[in-house]
């Protein structure tokens, strides 16, 4: 990536327009063009204040060639419904940014985790069974999947709360290095925040080399394996009713749309039954907002905020941190701030 990329690609991630930015720069929109295509290199001066207008480090955009291949590629995005361009551009920028950062981070920290998150050859493995491999190598209980941010973290997975602005999209995410970057949609309830979180896991076991066709198909499989096991769920989804489903949705944590899709995909429920189950939903407005979400146990990301803390710990000033970090000391965009995680850092 050259330089005019990445301060393209900040730029978008800040939300900011060609005309805006060099507005807040004193400079004209050609000028700015000019240095984002390439056509002109900016001298230190005009980096520094292009970087520090961005709220990020000039060096963060000087050395983004190191990055393999171009912006969003591998990226993966998870929506409920078809996003703007605008919108889309704007998240694929904040994840390239994020996973800028934390190439940078690493490069300076030794991450050392308890568990890893393999790559799976999807031509090898279905789904289904690259779910089972993953629960398996992480010994996770047959059971309800508790902390499913903390059993990501535990793998190294950095997951990055951010507002998207939109309820149409829930998560992206990318490898950065041997470290993976997740973003989720700060506003969406706990039940789809972990529906996202399993399904970008699954994203970033199957489809970090080999893609198939579907690989969004790839992770829902993936995804309602590894949160609803067939072999424990299948006994408790029998004789289904709107009681038992608020019941099940507490236990498992997952949206009653999903208990009544895995039920048909399992074949413990008819396509009809599916269907007036959803009439259902839809005369009492469950199916945008489900009941009971706010009861269920928030997934709140910890491990940015705990390598900030361990910065601090090794005696850096805050400033110093953020400057590890590659970020100016005031970007209210920093998740590197100090919640305490199991990892070490040396």
């Amino acid at each position: 990536m050259g330089i005019g990329e990445a301060i393209a690609m900040a730029r978008r991630a800040r939300g900011l327009t060609q005309g805006l930015l060099a507005e807040r720069l004193g400079i004209t929109q050609a000028a700015l063009s000019r240095y984002e295509n390439e056509l002109r290199d900016p001298t230190d001066d005009a980096l520094d204040q292009i970087a520090s207008t961005l709220g990020v480090l000039p060096e963060l955009l000087s050395q983004a060639d190191r990055m393999e291949g171009a912006l969003a590629v591998g990226a993966h995005m998870r929506r409920r419904a078809t996003a703007k361009p605008t919108v889309w551009r704007r998240l694929e920028a904040q994840l390239n940014l994020h996973r800028l950062h934390a190439q940078r981070l690493f490069d300076e920290l030794d991450l050392r985790t308890e568990l890893t998150i393999p790559w799976l050859d999807p031509f090898e493995y279905e789904p289904t069974t690259a779910a089972r491999l993953l629960r398996m190598q992480w010994r996770m209980p047959s059971g309800p999947v508790r902390d499913l941010v903390g059993w990501m973290e535990s793998a190294g997975c950095l997951i990055i709360d951010t507002d998207f602005g939109t309820s149409r999209v829930d998560g992206l995410s990318q490898w950065s290095g041997t470290y993976p970057v997740v973003m989720l949609n700060l506003s969406a309830p706990t039940d789809r925040r972990r529906l996202t979180l399993a399904h970008e896991l699954g994203h970033l076991c199957l489809h970090s080399q080999g893609v198939p066709d579907d690989v969004e198909a790839d992770a829902t499989a993936f995804a309602a394996e590894f949160l609803l096991p067939e072999e424990t769920i299948r006994p408790q989804l029998r004789n289904l009713t709107v009681g038992r489903l608020h019941d099940l949705k507490r236990l498992w944590g997952v949206s009653m749309q999903a208990l009544i899709e895995r039920s048909h995909e399992l074949g413990v429920i008819t396509s009809r039954e599916r269907t007036n189950f959803y009439k259902r939903f839809s005369a009492l407005g469950w199916r945008t907002r489900e009941p009971l979400s706010d009861e269920l146990a928030q997934e709140r990301p910890r491990l940015a905020a705990e390598i900030g803390r361990a910065l601090l710990a090794r005696g850096h000033n805050k400033s110093e941190a953020a400057r590890i970090c590659g970020y100016t000391v005031d970007n209210p965009d920093n998740p590197f701030i100090v919640d305490k995680h199991q990892l070490r850092l040396v």
